[in-house]
């Protein structure tokens, strides 16, 4: 079978698959059975007991059609086709009871084979939620890992904001990639894409239909090593994302919140059956398999011994700002009794230095 026969196969099957007309798993298994299924090979139809309405697409010409015409427009396009046969297909993807049949690429494939950590977390994330997110994220990328999420609103998008800063990060989509949703986040995923991937299981043109997330979420886990949930109610698909990881044989992990808060729920639910504490990257780091967590340590350890010295009013700016939260410029100088213009200097030096971070409405943190 020529290369793009296979190619048509593996794009036919996926269609079917898309549509709940057949699992995954089948596809992949119905990839190695000997007979044509574009055109369709009615012997190998009655051998496989496909469902007659995976049957009628398959005898009807139409996945012929349009799986020719995706091949196309992958082929004109900057996409990469990775169909589970594929050397570059991830490793940990292949583990998961239900891999996905092809996954869409935009982006540097080879992304998806590094060692990789998922946050995930609530589409509207406190202020202490989304210092949290944006905060272990990009110490995470830093670290050398690569950041997983789905490029929701929130958390999945500080995430991926905060990955971006330091290093690589990878969105997995409950849609296609010519549909990227939410539409906000399309300049986000170019950027994603220059040094990391944007991935998607469904077809091109797929919509961002509601029970496509939940698939999303085992493609998420089932590319990492661990997974972060930062904020999530009882209700919460970051919970969903966290099931699926544990079955999967991940390491689940979670923030603690006030236990007043409706978007502690989740976390603090998952801390008490069993998730890891993480107050600090470290304790991500301490849950991952070796030889990620040595490599992982390592570079925080460089990371936190080459942090420059600091004198005068930049010591003190910098000692006067919270690592967990923000603040405001004008309560920042109430705090050390310094002007506002000085202090807008003293940041700026620091912001060069790489050790504060600038949040709309002049707001500050410690970057850590």
């Amino acid at each position: 079978m020529t290369d793009e026969k296979r190619q048509l196969r593996w794009l036919g099957l996926n269609y079917l698959v898309s549509e709940g007309l057949l699992s995954a798993r089948r596809a992949i298994n119905l990839m190695e059975a000997e007979g044509e299924l574009l055109p369709a090979d009615e012997a190998l139809l009655q051998a496989a007991r496909l469902r007659p309405a995976a049957r009628q697409k398959l005898r009807s010409g139409e996945l012929q059609a349009r799986a020719e015409a995706e091949l196309e427009k992958l082929t004109k396009k900057e996409y990469t086709l990775l169909p589970f046969e594929d050397a570059r297909y991830p490793r940990l993807l292949r583990e998961i009871v239900e891999p996905p049949p092809v996954l869409y690429c935009l982006g540097q494939p080879d992304v998806l084979n590094w060692a990789a950590v998922a946050v995930v977390g609530s589409r509207r994330p406190s202020g202490y939620g989304r210092v949290m997110a944006d905060r272990l994220s990009e110490a995470l990328a830093a670290c050398g890992l690569v950041v997983i999420s789905g490029l929701a609103r929130g958390v999945d998008t500080l995430a991926h904001r905060g990955a971006l800063r330091s290093g690589r990060t990878v969105a997995v989509l409950g849609s296609g990639l010519e549909n990227i949703y939410p539409r906000e986040n399309r300049m986000l995923a170019e950027k994603i894409a220059e040094t990391g991937a944007v991935v998607s299981e469904f077809p091109l043109d797929s919509e961002p239909l509601s029970f496509h997330f939940p698939l999303r979420n085992r493609v998420i886990s089932g590319l990492s090593l661990a997974c972060l949930v930062v904020e999530a109610s009882l209700k919460s698909g970051a919970l969903i994302t966290a099931r699926l990881a544990a079955d999967q044989g991940r390491e689940v992990l979670a923030v603690p919140g006030p236990v007043d808060s409706e978007l502690s729920q989740g976390t603090n639910l998952l801390i008490k059956q069993g998730a890891k504490l993480v107050e600090s990257v470290e304790d991500i780091l301490l849950e991952l398999p070796p030889p990620w967590k040595e490599a992982a340590l390592s570079r925080l350890a460089e990371k936190k011994n080459s942090a420059p010295e600091l004198e005068g009013r930049e010591k003190e700016v910098y000692q006067a700002l919270p690592g967990t939260s923000l603040i405001h410029i004008d309560d920042l100088s109430d705090r050390i009794q310094i002007s506002v213009a000085e202090l807008l200097s003293v940041l700026l030096a620091l912001e060069m230095k790489d050790l504060v971070v600038q949040e709309a409405g002049k707001f500050f943190r410690r970057r850590t």
